[in-house]
């Protein structure tokens, strides 16, 4: 009993341990959700996965530290658990990336369905589970320390369960309020890292002895800092995309990873490192070559020539792309858009040349239609992002709040951005819950790329935009709207249906993208299949 005297008597210590504990787990679980989502995007799914993770860890790490405990009741051991969690936190930022990056390049040429899931999945695994499971340790572990009899057993464990749960409530709101958009995701790793060994420090040199048999703690303390410096040597930068050079902005926000990339012509925001381009700006006045220059056919099918003037309100403004398209080739049109990121619309005034005459509004687009009562002649909904598709803004219910803010003949048009091709896949889901709401239901398919963009509202719509094709003076886009009259098609609506109370489109995501990735890659995986790994690194 008397090897650990030392810190019997100090309760408070082992309380605030708990706590600093139970926050470390939170923090670095909110960050797992950051790292993983440039990569995996931020759906309910990968949420799922990481939560599934963690309590795996947990519960293993409970079930081990309450045995290691009763057979020795050493809080030296601990504590030595504790600088190793701390040490893996640390190396997250250095090496959690190209582990990412590793696994998904083994399953890409292996796995054929799930591949996000099984890939996030292996990655929580890798990454995750091991500091976790050591964090889990605490609980039992300090139950055993802090007990001399059982009198005042109910007392410590429900202490020790308060200390716990403030210590997850911080840790749960400091990085996402505080450290991520302050620091980002990498120093927040740290940051936590580093409590997690200053408090291991603190124990090591109240204790100021050698443990029984055992090398100085302090060299564990000593060995662990050491490698956490190196860690920030390694790994502060916020860098997810290493391998792209001469950015013109990386960072992150409350809500997205966000990379800016300029070239000779176009000026590129993307939120996933993986999937692709969320808004562009041409450099040269003309079309995009993207749905953008598709869309445009909206405001033609809502009378754009017939009117004085059009009102048009985008929810997913992002960088501005569409509204930027419309001011250029209509000059009667008042234009708002709404972008929950705010951070977003800051890089559209700085980098994507989105004037101030252009108001935008921070905040949810189910939540703004709520709070306002104005009617528009176009409504965009361009608010699903990679395959993040929020539930709330694909539902009968919200499809019927945008037909009562459109004018009676206004017109709302929606970029779905994964085509899916099998039976009950997302596209048919939005597009049959939108033909509950809409008597006409028009898609088009963007060339060379996966946007379907779909116009919905009154039976005229095709007739209108004939009308003002037909007025349409600019070539450039009169060319284009031919090509979108020349491949529209009457959309045939089935059963399938999305509410409020059942919108499973993460799941449907999930099999779109399980599509894409299979036709994308089935040339490397013929490569990988015949000349293997080397093959396919050659081929890239």
């Amino acid at each position: 009993m008397n090897q650990k005297n030392h810190i019997l008597h100090q309760n408070l210590f082992l309380y605030f341990t708990e706590f600093f504990a139970g926050m470390a787990v939170m923090a670095v679980e909110l960050g797992a959700s950051r790292l993983l989502a440039p990569y995996f995007s931020s759906s309910q799914i990968v949420w799922t996965i990481i939560i599934g993770t963690i309590m795996i860890a947990m519960a293993l790490g409970n079930i081990y530290g309450g045995k290691t405990a009763d057979r020795d009741a050493n809080p030296d051991r601990l504590f030595k658990r504790i600088i190793v969690a701390a040490v893996w936190i640390g190396l997250i930022p250095a090496v959690g990336k190209y582990v990412i990056l590793a696994i998904t390049g083994l399953l890409v040429l292996t796995v054929s369905n799930h591949f996000l899931v099984i890939a996030a999945f292996a990655a929580c695994m890798i990454i995750f589970v091991f500091p976790l499971f050591l964090l889990g340790t605490v609980t039992p572990s300090l139950v055993k320390y802090t007990m001399n009899n059982l009198d005042d057993n109910g007392r410590i464990v429900g202490t020790l369960g308060a200390f716990n749960t403030i210590g997850s409530i911080i840790g749960t709101f400091l990085p996402t309020f505080v450290t991520i958009p302050a620091v980002g995701t990498s120093v927040t790793f740290l940051i936590f890292s580093g409590i997690l060994l200053i408090l291991s420090g603190i124990y090591f040199f109240s204790a100021g002895r050698k443990s029984p048999g055992q090398h100085k703690p302090c060299a564990h303390l000593i060995t662990g800092a050491v490698l956490f410096l190196l860690c920030c040597k390694l790994g502060h930068s916020d860098s997810f995309a290493f391998w792209e050079k001469n950015l013109t902005y990386e960072g992150e926000s409350i809500y997205n990873y966000l990379q800016v990339k300029e070239t000779d012509e176009d000026v590129i925001l993307s939120t996933n490192v993986m999937f692709g381009v969320q808004s562009i700006l041409k450099k040269d006045p003309g079309l995009t070559g993207m749905y953008y220059d598709y869309a445009m056919a909206a405001p033609y099918m809502a009378d754009i020539y017939g009117k004085d003037g059009a009102d048009i309100l985008i929810l997913g403004m992002g960088t501005g792309t569409y509204a930027t398209q419309c001011r250029r080739y209509f000059d009667n049109v008042n234009i708002e858009g709404v972008e929950i990121d705010g951070k977003i619309v800051d890089l559209s005034r700085e980098y994507f040349s989105l004037p101030d005459t252009v108001p935008v509004t921070t905040y949810d687009g189910r939540a703004y239609l709520q709070a306002i009562d104005r009617q528009y002649d176009v409504i965009m909904v361009d608010a699903y992002q990679d395959i993040t598709i929020p539930f709330q803004m694909s539902t009968l219910e919200f499809f019927s709040m945008v037909k009562a803010h459109l004018k009676p003949d206004g017109v709302m048009v929606v970029n779905m951005n994964m085509r899916g091709q099998s039976e009950g896949n997302i596209n048919q889901y939005l597009a049959d819950t939108i033909s509950h709401v809409f008597d006409r239901v028009m898609t088009v398919d963007v060339a060379h790329s996966t946007n379907r963009e779909l116009f919905a509202g009154n039976s005229d719509i095709l007739d209108k935009l004939d009308g003002n094709m037909r007025a349409e003076t600019n070539p450039e886009l009169s060319a284009m709207m031919e090509t979108v009259r020349g491949n529209i098609t009457d959309y045939k609506a089935g059963a399938y249906l999305m509410t409020d109370d059942r919108a499973p489109v993460e799941l449907l995501g999930m099999q779109v993208i399980d599509e894409i990735i299979r036709d994308e890659l089935r040339y490397y995986k013929k490569v990988y299949e015949t000349d293997g790994l080397q093959g396919v690194l050659d081929n890239i």
